[in-house]
């Protein structure tokens, strides 16, 4: 009888493990920020040149037409400077001892006339498009509205009734310090992320449309985001719009590109991309509780 009875009660705990153990793995995912461990990709690097990684479509075509003006503006160098050789090995006074005397050369008139003119034209052919696609706002998946002050940002979320404001972290505090450092690493960056990362973040889904209404509350200021190929002034009584779509999940940078004040360098942006997933379960973090961090 008593083996018996312990038969039942080992097997009533497994069964009770069982039913049990879904409801912790739920609780364990819950207890793991989606947000956390995410890849910073859009940086400045001390000491690098070029672009940063293109991260949207924007981006690539923008730096696909900077590779293009390179191209012809050192075929332009090129032929300048080779041209300038020339007349000075050609026509210096000890080879040249009787300068010509003519002032007009109709064809060669013509010709630097014309050719400039189809310079630009193909130029403006590729640009123009660019352009376009920059100004042209796409039906927004997500809306974000955008306002600057001095010197901080604000957001909201019009559709998903947030809004908050984001600040650099260690702002106000002077150099880098231990607190800083603390402050730092407790949102998941390092002191090179000083004066780059904010306490909050904007957090934006992968591969979803994203529109910014952008306006300022005091001074003109201008949101910026390199890796995504867009900037956009913030002017007080205005409201001026971008679009993105990220493609890859990351932690982005930007500044205030527009003078604006005494502590103008110390406004930066910080865009967190996720997972869809990770997107909902962040803005049902916020509604429910409040919590407004990014991470």
């Amino acid at each position: 009888m008593d083996l018996m009875k312990h038969c039942r009660q080992m097997w009533a705990g497994l069964a009770a493990l069982t039913l049990a153990a879904p409801a912790a793995a739920q609780t364990l995912v819950e207890a793991v920020d989606p947000l956390e461990g995410l890849e910073i990709i859009g940086e400045p690097v001390p000491g690098a040149m070029g672009w940063q990684p293109a991260a949207t479509e924007l981006a690539r075509e923008i730096h696909w037409l900077d590779g293009l003006l390179l191209v012809i503006i050192s075929v332009i160098v090129i032929f300048v400077l080779g041209l300038l050789a020339y007349v000075i090995l050609r026509y210096n006074a000890r080879r040249n001892k009787t300068p010509a005397t003519f002032t007009h050369n109709s064809p060669l008139e013509i010709a630097w006339t014309i050719v400039p003119i189809v310079i630009l034209v193909f130029i403006g052919a590729f640009s123009l498009p660019v352009l376009f696609n920059q100004q042209e706002i796409p039906e927004a998946d997500i809306r974000i509205k955008v306002t600057g002050y001095q010197w901080y940002w604000g957001y909201e979320y019009p559709e998903e009734d947030i809004a908050f404001e984001s600040y650099m972290i260690g702002a106000g505090m002077g150099n880098l310090s231990p607190e800083i450092s603390e402050q730092l690493t407790e949102a998941g960056y390092s002191d090179s992320e000083f004066k780059l990362a904010t306490d909050t973040a904007v957090v934006v889904p992968v591969g979803a449309t994203i529109v910014m209404d952008v306006t300022a509350a005091d001074v003109i200021h201008s949101w910026t985001i390199p890796a995504f190929g867009v900037k956009q002034d913030a002017v007080p009584g205005r409201i001026a719009q971008l679009w993105f779509a990220a493609e890859q999940e990351g932690v982005y940078f930007g500044q205030c590109s527009e003078l604006c004040g005494q502590a103008h360098a110390y406004m930066p942006i910080t865009v967190k991309v996720v997972s869809p997933e990770a997107y909902a379960a962040w803005v049902e973090r916020v509604q429910t509780d409040g919590d407004y961090r990014a991470w």
